[in-house]
């Protein structure tokens, strides 16, 4: 079944003009449980981190020690296993004297990640819609766990004062808009919680909040019915992932924050068209790693 696969996606490979294509394990939220799992999808490895990638003649899988014996149990039929941060796609192709086309998906990559596992040795090419997906067709499930918010009790600061005390960070450094791609991090700002994590409540969402106090919040509208009746959250314009580009367009001010951790190659690129990033560290991580009483 795995072989099958990997014959599809080499033959898209070659379609698209391409010497390779990277398979990473996250998603578009960055979580090591990834849905879909595209990565254990194409090799057959089960484990929380790393990533393949795919060449005519011979398969990648790149994981960190944790992972070599179970990943040469999974996937060493198929595939050459290479651990990191031992080694990395910059070693392996230190002497090849053609500079590798590599295709990517923009929306689950960031800019850091790109850097750190490929510096220049390679040309990174994005495409659009990921080539996996176009083999393997994801199972649309019909129930869909909801958010929900915790009480001012529960979590010992109201919404609304922990986005005056984000503001008064982006204020001091003269950032006019965030962009919270971290679903942890959103989590936090408005106490909210979910369901799309096995072991804790995360909901998979976005969020930006712009200079003149607008906030744009996006994720899958069928987990939002709940929230959307919450008082605290009134203020919250519910968006679809697809009107991002739209959003950014009608912001006003100069710059930007996002996260480099979090922040993929594709929406990242959208912000840059329209503004400067100033910042790539999201503030909440420090105001969150201070517990309230």
């Amino acid at each position: 079944m795995i072989e099958k696969t990997i014959i599809k996606l080499k033959k898209l490979i070659k379609k698209n003009n391409l010497d390779g294509y990277v398979i990473p394990k996250n998603d578009a939220y960055f979580s090591e449980y990834a849905k879909p799992d595209r990565l254990k999808s194409i090799s057959n490895f089960s484990g929380s981190a790393g990533y393949a990638i795919i060449f005519q003649k011979k398969n990648y899988l790149f994981v960190d020690p944790r992972y070599t014996l179970q990943a040469d149990i999974e996937s060493g039929k198929i595939f050459n296993i290479i651990e990191i941060p031992k080694f990395s796609p910059k070693d392996i192709f230190d002497n090849s004297k053609k500079k590798l086309i590599i295709g990517f998906d923009p929306q689950v990559f960031t800019s850091f990640s790109i850097k750190r596992n490929f510096g220049k040795k390679f040309n990174l090419v994005p495409i659009k819609q990921n080539l996996v997906d176009k083999i393997i067709k994801t199972k649309n499930t019909k129930f869909v766990n909801s958010f929900y918010q915790l009480n001012k009790k529960i979590t010992g600061e109201s919404v609304k004062s922990k986005i005056e005390r984000l503001f008064e960070i982006l204020k001091k450094e003269k950032i006019n808009n965030i962009f919270i791609s971290a679903p942890e991090n959103v989590a936090w700002l408005l106490n909210l919680r979910g369901r799309d994590n096995p072991n804790s409540p995360i909901p998979n969402c976005k969020l930006i909040l712009s200079k003149n106090r607008k906030a744009y919040f996006f994720s899958c509208p069928k987990k939002i019915t709940k929230i959307k009746k919450n008082r605290e959250l009134q203020n919250l314009e519910f968006s679809k992932y697809s009107d991002f580009e739209k959003i950014i367009k009608k912001l006003n001010g100069k710059n930007f924050c996002i996260d480099k951790m979090t922040c993929s190659v594709a929406n990242e690129n959208i912000i840059k068209k329209n503004f400067k990033i100033k910042s790539e560290n999201d503030p909440i991580y420090y105001l969150k790693s201070i517990k309230n009483k």
